[in-house]
């Protein structure tokens, strides 16, 4: 008799049938977006090599993923600093507390990474032997002009109008904008219009980290181009006359994040392994595009999957964009000293150090301005009486140059959201969201192993 006949007609658990497992992806499925990230630097710089005239026309989709990424800056920004905020009824005093704490360590840490500069640039001596054109030439003199001040700085923090801010991706002033309106929020009384916005506000955090997912499946394309763009802009002879200051930059940004940043995360406990899992895709993002913007979005969304609530994520990691840039105040004290020794002037260390105090107020804020970091420089050389024409020397490197600092500022700034959540003490605060998030991210990835039958 068939087994359909006994009691409820089931099947015993020995005669049910098994569900196939499912197929394994093809290898090609299961290189995550880290590795295919590579693929694509490895593949543009060889385009410089293999048709040199062709990778500077690839400029377009290179463009095309920036534009992608800025046009999702605003909206994240707005929506995780209003939901951090307001939705966890936070009051002007935290917010003040994380506020100062984030100064104090931004200033610290950006400290050492000028002391670090100016020990390379001493030892080293880049620009001995180095000449000097005639000239400074046009493009200079226009950077000089365009000199940063303290009051500026200030004034350019607050915006005049949200929506001009954020036409101009403004991060600074959106975040200022931010947060006095998610502190308004906070103080109007529990009701609908209330509860309405931090749904809405929640609905398009959510909304915009899918949004990073999707223009992350496009990261390979566009960084690809960027990185053929900048090795076919600048030219390999032009690094190899310039080694020595290349060289000596990279290598004082590798004893800044061995001699600093390790001890920080180490100092305050953070998972240095899994910090560094976490960081290298958005580092690679900021390495390839020399752009903190191109991979502000991916690191907020990685730093929060690592144990960082939302609105520590969302005011440090902004913030830090404009006022802890440790590779950008690294390469300024180290540039600046190189142009003295080209033009052949013995600098006594205590005009350095003078040097390397304005520069540390002038750099604050400007992360806006293109080329911020040759702006500062050539303002600070003017002040100096230093001739301007070190920087028509630099800037032949200057693209393979910013490629370095910029990943530095972004492992830096990663590392300064850890360092306040354990600071507050809210490190790890929220498991299931970063579960969550940190699946979601691995799913984006294709990290998951090909499932293998028992």
């Amino acid at each position: 008799m068939s087994s359909m006949s006994h009691g409820t007609g089931a099947l015993p658990a020995d005669a049910r049938p098994v569900a196939a497992p499912p197929a394994p992806k093809g290898w090609f499925r299961r290189i995550s977006l880290t590795q295919w990230i590579v693929v694509s630097m490895v593949a543009g710089s060889l385009n410089d090599w293999l048709a040199p005239d062709f990778a500077v026309q690839l400029r377009p989709l290179s463009n095309i993923f920036l534009r992608m990424i800025k046009s999702l800056i605003v909206p994240l920004l707005f929506s995780t600093l209003v939901i951090g905020i307001a939705g966890h009824g936070d009051d002007m005093r935290k917010v003040g507390r994380l506020a100062l704490r984030s100064i104090i360590y931004f200033e610290v840490v950006t400290t050492l990474a000028l002391v670090v500069g100016l020990l390379a640039v001493n030892i080293v001596k880049p620009g001995v032997g180095v000449t000097l054109p005639s000239e400074p030439g046009e493009d200079v003199a226009a950077l000089a002009q365009h000199q940063p001040t303290l009051s500026g700085v200030l004034e350019h923090t607050v915006p005049q109008s949200f929506f001009e801010a954020a036409a101009n991706n403004e991060v600074l002033q959106i975040v200022f904008f931010a947060i006095l309106f998610a502190v308004a929020l906070a103080k109007v009384p529990e009701g609908r219009s209330k509860t309405f916005f931090l749904e809405f506000c929640e609905s398009l955090s959510q909304i915009m980290f899918k949004f990073v997912g999707l223009v992350m499946a496009y990261a390979p394309i566009g960084i690809g181009a960027a990185i053929a763009v900048t090795v076919g802009k600048s030219g390999i002879g032009i690094l190899l006359n310039l080694a020595q200051l290349v060289g000596t930059l990279y290598g004082a940004l590798i004893v800044f994040v061995l001699a600093v940043l390790v001890p920080v995360a180490l100092l305050f406990r953070i998972p240095l392994g899994r910090f560094v899992r976490t960081v290298r895709e958005p580092a690679l993002i900021a390495f390839s595009t020399a752009s903190s913007e191109a991979a502000l979005p991916r690191a907020m969304q990685a730093m929060e999957a690592f144990g960082v609530p939302r609105r520590i994520v969302a005011f440090v990691m902004p913030t830090g964009y404009s006022f802890n840039l440790d590779g950008s105040t690294l390469y300024l004290a180290l540039a600046s000293v190189f142009a003295a020794q080209a033009a052949g002037i013995d600098m006594p260390l205590g005009t350095q150090v003078l040097m390397m105090l304005t520069l540390m107020l002038t750099s604050k804020g400007v992360a806006a301005v293109p080329r911020a970091s040759l702006v500062i420089l050539s303002g600070a050389l003017t002040q100096f009486n230093i001739p301007l024409a070190a920087i028509a020397v630099i800037l032949g490197v200057d693209a393979l140059m910013d490629m370095a600092r910029t990943s530095v500022n972004l492992v830096g700034n990663c590392l300064a959201t850890a360092v306040m959540a354990r600071w507050e003490g809210v490190f790890g605060e929220q498991p299931v969201q970063a579960a969550t998030r940190a699946a979601e991210i691995e799913a984006q990835e294709h990290l998951a192993e090909p499932t293998v039958p028992a």
